[in-house]
């Protein structure tokens, strides 16, 4: 059986052809371009590489598969082949990815060639519609809702926890105690991208603004008190998050969500979202 090359790490001479790639996708490609944009293609800078496909340089702008491999392991595009190689390479060194993530067809293509070495899968969401808002909220936006400020943290931050237990399913403060956790969020309300209704001292909604690229903002994290479901808030703070980035830092929305959340999916669509790709998540 012929050997492929294996894909190839990709340098600045690369770097018209991976903008390029990008652009062709912006929203499902949000999470890499937001790197991108302010690293370039250097690893060091970028906190991960980017790998092609393709044996060499790429002189025509056109990519036939691109993947980020870093915290996360992001396949954007490519063929069988093309994800075979990335499998190549990954396997080359042991995983240190909390999860593959992305467009599913690649995503679920390139985890069945790396599931007999990385497997089992701690959980597999293969159902995750993609959705964008690029226009105002057809809901009102709840007014309470807003940016979170430095001295909050400690507010903030039982919730932050509280969210990504339910929706990763591992408590974020494992292993150093929730230092580099309590790190991450204290650098998204420095940076103006956590937001929250509070309630007598408490976070009742929460919501941040995570990947951000000239063109797209991806919505994270949102989480509403277990006392206020079914209340509403979800839906109106969620819709005053998505204006802060329609209206405010000119993007376009976007979210993934798992399939089976029905009230999910009814809230976004309700603020005016549509699905315009799928996503699928592999979790260790």
């Amino acid at each position: 059986m012929l050997r492929l090359a294996g894909a190839r790490l990709l340098d600045d001479r690369d770097y018209p052809a991976v903008r390029a790639a990008l652009a062709a996708d912006p929203v499902g490609s949000c999470m890499v371009s937001a790197r991108v944009e302010a690293a370039g293609l250097d690893p060091w800078r970028l906190g991960g590489e980017l790998w092609a496909a393709d044996s060499r340089p790429i002189r025509a702008a056109r990519l036939q598969g691109l993947c980020f491999s870093g915290p996360n392991l992001i396949p954007l595009r490519g063929n069988a082949s093309a994800l075979r190689s990335f499998a190549d390479r990954a396997l080359r060194r042991q995983r240190s990815c909390s999860s593959l993530v992305g467009p599913a067809e690649q995503v679920l293509g390139l985890w069945d060639e790396l599931s007999g070495e990385w497997g089992p899968a701690r959980e597999i969401r293969d159902d995750q519609p993609l959705m964008a808002l690029d226009g105002p909220p057809l809901v009102a936006a709840d007014p309470r809702v807003r940016a979170v400020r430095p001295d909050e943290l400690e507010r903030y931050l039982p919730a932050a926890v509280a969210m990504f237990i339910e929706e990763v399913g591992v408590d974020p403060r494992s292993g150093d105690g929730g230092a580099s956790y309590r790190a991450r969020v204290s650098e998204l309300i420095a940076g103006g991208r956590a937001f929250a209704r509070f309630e007598n001292g408490e976070v009742v909604f929460k919501a941040e603004i995570g990947a951000m690229s000239a063109t797209v903002g991806q919505i994270q994290g949102v989480w509403v008190h277990p006392g206020r479901r079914g209340d509403g808030i979800g839906t109106a703070g969620t819709a005053a998050v998505a204006t802060r980035l329609v209206r405010g830092l000119g993007r376009t929305a976007s979210l993934y969500v798992n399939g089976y959340n029905a009230p999910a999916l009814a809230a976004y669509r309700k603020i005016g979202f549509k699905q315009v790709g799928q996503y699928a998540t592999v979790l260790f």
